[in-house]
């Protein structure tokens, strides 16, 4: 009788061991840092949505969405609108050029350390001959659908995260100069720019920004996963607003699908479409309307978009 009582009594005891330490992993668990959240996959038929309204923007407004036009300041209000409504905090910012008003839409979701910035800008102005769906409506809805969808996740970033606007960029960057200059010392606080000018253009190419490695990293291989090639950009660099953010010395990256220049017969093959035609035959033109899009480069870019959202803020 004592011997198995002395096996019970340890029987027991090995138990209520087992069971304290598999009550501890457990907690230990529970407080571990939990691995970063995928990104969602982003509603191209939502994209696709924001620039039949930017459509529809330019066609009751002169046909287009230029600095100094009433439907620039219209397509600041549909945006506005609809951050406003999923909970960011935005704020319109003024300047002057050519004797006309001119606006950024800056939006800041909660959180994160300021101090670490991770920001996403894209120019919402056309040029005056046509509505620019392309350039840059396309780039513009991208970032909008990929905040709406920061809100619908309630996305608690390491990093805080800021989304942009910008006006006038077609008369060389105007907006975005603006809020670099406006920035002051407050500049070291960006931890990456990421720039969005034509990601749907109708006979598309995959370019990734190659200005600083670790943002150029990050598309890299999201398209590597998705078996997409993809090409340094290089023809239009310097062109678009990431330029006033590079000059303030701050990292910066984006995508690219392509404008006037002309697609070769290697780039064809690598992502279909027709050599000798140029990536985007109406850019800058009365013709960049809601039709000159491919709806394929404007999903894969939208969710690239996302990818980097998601990854750079945790």
């Amino acid at each position: 009788m004592k011997n198995s009582a002395r096996i019970r009594r340890a029987a027991l005891a090995t138990g209520a061991a087992t069971a304290l330490a598999a009550t501890l992993f457990t907690a230990a668990g529970a407080y571990a840092d939990p691995a970063p959240a995928e990104a969602p996959d982003i509603d191209v038929k939502a994209v696709k949505g924001d620039l039949d309204q930017l459509q529809s923007i330019a066609d009751a407004n002169g046909g287009n969405r230029a600095h100094g036009k009433a439907g620039y300041k219209a397509s600041i209000d549909y945006v506005k609108g609809k951050l406003d409504k999923a909970g960011f905090t935005t704020k319109v910012e003024e300047f002057d050029n050519g004797g006309a008003k001119g606006y950024n839409l800056v939006a800041d979701w909660k959180g994160g350390d300021e101090s670490k910035t991770v920001m996403a800008g894209a120019h919402l102005d056309s040029v005056p001959a046509g509505p620019g769906i392309n350039d840059n409506g396309s780039g513009s809805a991208g970032i909008l659908e990929v905040a709406l969808a920061v809100a619908k996740s309630n996305l608690k970033p390491t990093k805080h995260l800021r989304f942009a606007w910008f006006g006038d960029e077609e008369d060389g960057m105007v907006g975005s100069k603006a809020y670099v200059d406006k920035l002051g010392a407050d500049k070291s606080k960006i931890d990456s720019y990421l720039n969005f000018d034509m990601i749907g253009s109708p006979n598309p190419g995959y370019f990734v920004y190659d200005d600083d490695t670790r943002l150029e990293k990050v598309f890299k291989d999201w398209f590597a996963t998705k078996n997409i090639a993809t090409e340094k950009e290089t023809e239009g660099d310097g062109r678009s607003d990431h330029a006033s953010f590079k000059d303030a010395g701050i990292p910066v990256g984006g995508l690219f699908s392509g404008a006037d220049y002309i697609k070769t017969e290697k780039q064809a093959k690598a992502w279909g479409g027709t050599a000798g035609k140029a990536f985007d035959a109406c850019y800058h033109q009365s013709c960049d309307t809601s039709k000159n899009l491919d709806d394929k480069a404007l999903d894969n870019n939208t969710d690239a978009i996302a990818h980097a959202i998601w990854e750079l803020s945790s």
